[in-house]
């Protein structure tokens, strides 16, 4: 009995073993590092050991947190039931059968040279979609590595029509794994490599709709990572902010549109190049556009990025050309939340702000309601920066604005200038 045991222990993957003492795992935790060890040995290290590192890597930690891996053990329970004599599950009707298992391995090997590269692909995407089994399993088996290298790939022969099919279909494969979704320093390694960040933009650009989709959601994941987005929009901004931009318009698919307006706030917010070019693609008109349909979330998103925008001499010159963008945004003040109050008020100053704002800017801002709401609103708040800047914008536009009958006359007196 005590030989069989041994067997069964030698049978069981490498990466179920903790690093530390290289017997199977009871209670798996992930640490900062994204390497796993069994709960109470690694906080032996930590604690009575008085280590500040990670046991298999030796990098230094930041913190010394714990999470447990609850996919790893599970699997791990998978495979103690398909290998125990006693168990009532035969190997068959586990949920990791050595079937599936073996159909994996072989497939991950003749990957890269097999001219069927999209019917493997296809055939491996539903061994992962069969459960969180199956997942880690092609995580263990170093699967996301052969994936990202096939999209890798289209870099160098883009107008090779199964290079780009093979891609797409690999995309794919990548929606059903857990990416991200747990402190793995590996995955995130991978995945934020600059020629992965630019396949995937070239997808973005020119893949079919489900793979553009795809794209989408997965640099919506990676944007969690502090990414330097310049190294693809120096070669691909432009077009990839179009590209963003038809799918943020999306009105079928509301997660997608919503993703690829939170990829926008997290590239824009990164660098005023980033800006440029997206004002460039026509990002002010297409959001401006977009504005008046959207619901509450959609609606603060767009109009972050507006703020965003102007913040630039050519965003704001975008936004005043466009004509209805005073109209737009000014029906979102006090309509849709505080949160997208707030935002209004700021693109508002930033374009009052602007050097010489037109006359029709002016004019605009008295017609569709602006100038009334921001003196409802001096009278309702409180002392606070954002008043005095309104207080400031007042008197640097007040003797404009006076000239119209609809500026309340009592605005005067409330700002002290009775000369003008």
């Amino acid at each position: 009995m005590e030989m069989s045991n041994y067997d069964s222990q030698m049978e069981f993957p490498h990466d179920f073993r903790c690093p530390i003492s290289m017997e199977i795992m009871k209670d798996p935790v992930i640490i900062s590092t994204g390497v796993t060890y069994e709960r109470k040995n690694i906080e032996k290290w930590f604690f009575s050991y008085k280590k500040k590192t990670c046991p298999a890597t030796m990098q230094r930690l930041e913190n010394l947190d714990v999470t447990p891996n609850n996919t790893l053990k599970r699997l791990i329970l998978a495979w103690e039931n398909g290998l125990s004599p006693s168990s009532s599950c035969s190997p068959s009707s586990s949920p990791l059968s050595s079937f599936k298992h073996d159909e994996m391995v072989s497939i991950l090997k003749t990957l890269n040279s097999t001219p069927f590269k999209v019917s493997s692909l296809k055939k491996l995407k539903e061994i992962v979609e069969n459960g969180d089994e199956m997942k880690l399993d092609f995580m263990l088996l170093g699967g996301l590595e052969v994936v990202v290298q096939l999209i890798i790939q289209i870099l160098a022969d883009s107008a090779d029509f199964m290079v780009f099919r093979a891609c797409e279909e690999a995309l794919g494969v990548l929606q059903h794994l857990p990416i991200l979704q747990e402190s793995n320093g590996k995955v995130v390694d991978i995945l934020s490599k600059p020629e992965f960040m630019k396949a995937m933009v070239i997808v973005l650009q020119r893949g079919s709709k489900e793979a553009r989709v795809y794209a989408m959601l997965t640099l919506r994941k990676l944007a969690k990572l502090d990414f330097n987005w310049n190294v693809v929009l120096n070669d691909q901004g432009v077009g990839m902010f179009k590209s963003m931009l038809e799918l943020a318009s999306d009105e079928i698919s509301t997660k997608v549109s919503s993703s690829t307006l939170q990829v926008l706030i997290k590239i824009l917010d990164s660098s005023k190049e980033s800006r440029s070019k997206a004002i460039e693609a026509g990002a002010m008109c297409t959001l401006i556009e977009l504005l008046p349909d959207s619901n509450r979330s959609k609606c603060e998103k767009i109009l972050l990025i507006i703020k965003l925008l102007c913040e630039c001499t050519n965003g704001k010159m975008a936004f005043i050309e466009h004509g209805l963008g005073i109209g737009a945004v000014s029906s979102k003040l006090f309509n849709v939340s505080e949160i997208a109050s707030k935002i209004c008020i700021q693109i508002f100053l930033l374009i009052c702000c602007f050097h010489d704002p037109s006359n029709k800017v002016l004019e605009d801002m008295l017609i569709y309601g602006v100038v009334k709401k921001l003196v409802i609103l001096m009278h309702m708040s409180g002392p606070s920066s954002t008043k005095n800047k309104m207080v400031d914008m007042f008197k640097t536009h007040c003797k404009s604005w006076s000239r119209y009958p609809c500026f309340p006359s009592e605005l005067k007196e409330y700002l002290g200038l009775r000369q003008v």
